[in-house]
């Protein structure tokens, strides 16, 4: 009987400690205040997704993942990146709502495009 009682103290402590870790996600995941992102993968000549949908106030990253440079360049002037070596990123938070198309400078077939809402 003992050893019931021990193994039912260590389940009501891991119950509890999964109950506190499961609260303290909800509370993260809908915390109004944590700022929105959302990523975008460089690779093989093309952006991932090519169309990405947003709220206003969302941060848009890019990620080069290509073994060659690139670039990310607004059609409209309103961001522009460096040229990104492989593994390095662009970050661009909008803050108006519109749609954004975006190319490669170095390659400019390659193309994208925010729409912020």
């Amino acid at each position: 009987m003992t050893r019931h009682l021990r193994i039912s103290g260590l389940a009501a402590v891991a119950m509890s400690a999964l109950l506190l870790l499961t609260v303290s996600i909800k509370a993260t995941a809908s915390d109004p205040q944590a700022p929105a992102t959302t990523e975008v993968k460089i690779d093989n000549f093309s952006f991932g997704p090519g169309v990405v949908t947003v709220t206003s106030g969302t941060t848009v990253t890019w990620t080069n993942r290509d073994d060659i440079p690139h670039t990310v360049v607004s059609t409209d002037g309103v961001f522009k990146s460096k040229v990104l070596d492989t593994d390095e990123k662009f970050s661009y938070t909008f803050g108006k709502a519109g749609t954004f198309p975006y190319f490669c400078s170095i390659h400019p077939k390659m193309t994208g495009k925010v729409v912020v809402q």
